[in-house]
């Protein structure tokens, strides 16, 4: 008798068990709702993400975990599989690591441009240049010059333009030209205090608190477009990725609603970035 009762108690406990096991699966589910985006620091520090990652979680009920780093380090994390989606800006980069199979397609999303920043005063006279004038009356003048120095989307554009004017910074550089190896805010905080040049995204700079004596001296030239992209991590490489979560971040960010969200996004009037996912091969 005993022993049957303690039977007919496990049967209770195993089917009370059993009917509340949806209701306790869904916590879990809920909690784990979540991707990881290794991105560009000017899409975190510009305060982008701060203003669309809550329109997208209100949407959809996931969670994005934003991984600031350099774009260089941004795509390493896609390729390790720490990241589901990498959200950067350096094309020619994207493409190599959709081409080498560790993202399975790239999106343009949006864009801004780069501007070339230094101190009013001007040591090497180059307000109204184009970058190419600007950055070789910058050797010439041995004109301080901060260098992020990071991989970062920013810092390979720095090189290629160097590159374009004949200097091959690795051989051509001298005390004037200083790496720092950090992101745009550092860079900027560094150009302020040393009264150096240093070429910034527009998003960031229009951000930047502590502009101090800076300003934008060179603007405009075609050479200083800069395009974003965002590309979702291969699953089939890393099957810790979040495929179905990842691709619903992607399409939100490319459909009409995302990119009204990022339009919209000014600070003190000025608009930050300016879609264009509809625009084939941006």
């Amino acid at each position: 008798m005993l022993a049957r009762r303690h039977l007919l108690s496990a049967v209770f406990l195993a089917a009370l068990v059993a009917a509340f096991a949806p209701a306790l699966a869904v916590p879990a589910l809920a909690q784990d709702k979540s991707i990881v985006v290794s991105s560009t620091t000017s899409t975190q520090d510009s305060g982008l993400f701060g203003h669309i990652l809550p329109m997208f979680k209100a949407k959809t009920g996931i969670d994005v975990k934003v991984v600031a780093q350099g774009t260089g380090q941004a795509l390493d994390t896609g390729k390790r599989g720490d990241a589901d989606v990498v959200f950067v800006h350096a094309k020619s980069q994207e493409e190599k690591f959709v081409a080498d199979g560790a993202g399975v397609k790239r999106h343009p999303v949006m864009y801004n441009d780069l501007v070339l920043i230094g101190p009013k005063a001007d040591p090497a006279g180059i307000k109204g240049k184009n970058i190419d004038d600007a950055l070789k009356a910058i050797q010439a003048n041995n004109a301080s010059f901060i260098s992020r120095g990071d991989r970062s989307g920013t810092h390979s554009a720095e090189i290629n333009l160097w590159k374009a004017v004949g200097v091959d910074i690795a051989k051509d550089k001298g005390p004037w030209y200083k790496e720092i190896g950090q992101g745009m805010g550092a860079a900027l905080n560094t150009a302020g205090a040393s009264g150096a040049y240093v070429l910034a995204d527009r998003g960031t700079w229009i951000s930047f608190k502590n502009k101090g004596d800076l300003d934008i001296l060179v603007e405009g030239d075609n050479k200083l477009f800069n395009q974003y992209g965002v590309i979702l991590v291969n699953s089939e490489k890393h099957p810790s990725v979040k495929k179905e979560l990842g691709q619903s971040f992607i399409d939100w960010l490319v459909s009409a609603e995302g990119q009204k969200a990022i339009a919209d996004y000014k600070i003190e009037g000025q608009q930050l970035f300016f879609p264009n996912a509809s625009v084939p091969g941006a």
